[in-house]
C-alpha cells in the first residue's frame, strides 16, 4: 500500500495536520508523520520525533531550545527534514509528501520536498503560495495550493482546501502512470524568444527522426530544470543552443542559471551540442530597473516588463572563457557551434544588438580557450536562426547519440 509522509511543525499545526492524516488515511492511503517542530509538545505522536530531525540536522533539540534562535532552528530542522524524508524514498517507505504551514513551515516543508526526484508526488499548503515561490519551488514540481486563510484551526473554510490537499496527495500517491515507450533518448534543449527559430527547426527534425525534446526557457529557472534533469538520468542528450544565461550571470540581470550552469552534461558524459545562442544579452525588468551604472549602456525595451542590455567586447571575451572551461570538462563527444553571422534575433544587419566586434571576440575567445580533446568546434557562416544552422546542430546531435 502507498504511504504518503507529512511533514511540519505538530506544535503550532497539529490539529490540521491531524484532520488531512484522517482523509488521506480515509482515502485508502496509509501515512507516516514528521515532527519538525522545535519547543512545543506534538498534538498526536508522530512517527519521527522532532528530536531524531534536529539530530539529523546536526544539532541537538536541547540546545536548540535553549539557545532560543528561531532562524538557526529553522536551518537545523530543513536540513535534518530533507535527509530524512530522501532516505525514507530511497529506501522505498514513502511515496509522496504533503506539508503545510506559514513561511517557516513552507521553508522546512519545501526543502525537504525539493531533496526527491521530479515526479515524485509533493503537495504543500501554504499562507505564502499566492506570491513569489520560486525560492520554494527552485525548479521541481512541488504543487503549491493557497491556504487564503491562515493555517491556524479547522473552520468552514480551511477545512475544505484542507481537504482538497489531502485529496490532491490521496489521489497522486495512489495514481498509476502510464508507461511509455521511448526507443531513442530524451532530449533536451535551451530557448529564448530570439532564438525560437532555430530551436523549432531544430526540435523539429529531432522529433521526425523518433526523438522527444524537452524544450526549456533559458530564464534561469529553465537552464537550472534542465541541469536537474540530466543529474535525474531523464535526459540523456543536450542541444543547448541558448547560452544565455550565463550573460546574467556574469553581469548581473535577472535570468542567471548560477555558476554551475552547463555542468551537468559533462558529469553525465551524454552527447551535447553547444552554440552561444542570446550572449549578445543582459536581462533586467522594465528600464526604471536597470542599474544606473548602466544606464548608458546600449539598451532594447524587448516589451514593457523585459529590458535588455547588449553585452560587450569585454564581458563577450569572458563568456567565451567561461563557456569553454565548462565544455572542457566533458568525457563525452561534444560539438560547439559557432554562428559567425549572428548570435539572436536582434544580432544581425539593421537590429539593435548588430555586433561583429563583440561577436568576433567571444568567438576568438572560445577558439582560444576550448582545450578538450573531445569538444569539436563547427564554424558556419549563417546567422543562429537560419535554417542550415539549425538542420546542422541537429544532425550532429543525432551522429554523437549514435556513436556514444
Amino acid at each position: 500500500m502507498r504511504k504518503v509522509l507529512l511533514l511540519g511543525t505538530l506544535d503550532t499545526k497539529g490539529e490540521e495536520f491531524q484532520f488531512i492524516k484522517e482523509i488521506i488515511e480515509d482515502s485508502g492511503v496509509k501515512t507516516l508523520v514528521m515532527n519538525c517542530g522545535v519547543k512545543g509538545a506534538p498534538l498526536f505522536q508522530p512517527d519521527i520525533a522532532n528530536v531524531e530531525v534536529a539530530e539529523r540536522g546536526g544539532e541537538s533539540l536541547e540546545k536548540l531550545i535553549k539557545a532560543d534562535d528561531r532562524g538557526s532552528a529553522i536551518d537545523v530542522m530543513m536540513k535534518g527534514a530533507a535527509l530524512l524524508t530522501f532516505d525514507l524514498f530511497e529506501s522505498g517507505a514513502i511515496s509522496g509528501v504533503i506539508s503545510l504551514g506559514g513561511s517557516a513551515g513552507t521553508t522546512i516543508g519545501t526543502h525537504a520536498m525539493q531533496s526527491l526526484p521530479v515526479g515524485v508526488p509533493k503537495v504543500m499548503v501554504s499562507t505564502i503560495a499566492s506570491g513569489d515561490t520560486r525560492p520554494y519551488v527552485g525548479v521541481t514540481d512541488i504543487t503549491m495550493m493557497y491556504s487564503v486563510v491562515d493555517i491556524s484551526g479547522i473552520n468552514p473554510l480551511s477545512s475544505q482546501i484542507l481537504a482538497n490537499a489531502a485529496f490532491a496527495i490521496s489521489g497522486m500517491a495512489n495514481g498509476n502512470v502510464p508507461a511509455l515507450q521511448y526507443d531513442k533518448p530524451l532530449i533536451g534543449a535551451t530557448m529564448f524568444g530570439l532564438t525560437t527559430p532555430c530551436v523549432t527547426k531544430a526540435r523539429e527534425y529531432l522529433e521526425k527522426h523518433g526523438y522527444n525534446v524537452l524544450v526549456f526557457h533559458a530564464t534561469g529557472t529553465g537552464g537550472k530544470a534542465m541541469e536537474t534533469l540530466i543529474e535525474s538520468g531523464y535526459i540523456k542528450a543536450v542541444l543547448d543552443v541558448t547560452t544565455t544565461e550565463w550573460c546574467d550571470e556574469l553581469v548581473g540581470g535577472i535570468y542567471s542559471a548560477g555558476p554551475y550552469r552547463m555542468e551537468a552534461a559533462s558529469k553525465a558524459s551524454i552527447p551535447q551540442v553547444v552554440s552561444t545562442g542570446a550572449l549578445d544579452m543582459v536581462n533586467f525588468g522594465g528600464m526604471d530597473t536597470v542599474p544606473e551604472s548602466f544606464k548608458n549602456r546600449n539598451l532594447y525595451k524587448h516589451n514593457a516588463t523585459t529590458t535588455l542590455m547588449r553585452t560587450s567586447k569585454e564581458e563577450n571575451k569572458e563568456l567565451g572563457k567561461i563557456i569553454a572551461e565548462k565544455m572542457n570538462r566533458t568525457n563525452s563527444s561534444a560539438a560547439l557551434f559557432l554562428p559567425l553571422n549572428g548570435v539572436s534575433g536582434i544580432d544581425t544587419q539593421g537590429k539593435p544588438f548588430f555586433g561583429p566586434g563583440e561577436d568576433q571576440l567571444l568567438f576568438q575567445s572560445l577558439r582560444d580557450h576550448v582545450t578538450s580533446d573531445t569538444v569539436e568546434i563547427i564554424e558556419k557562416n549563417n546567422h543562429i536562426n537560419d535554417e542550415e544552422f539549425a538542420l546542422a546542430m541537429a544532425q550532429k546531435l543525432i551522429e554523437l547519440i549514435e556513436t556514444n
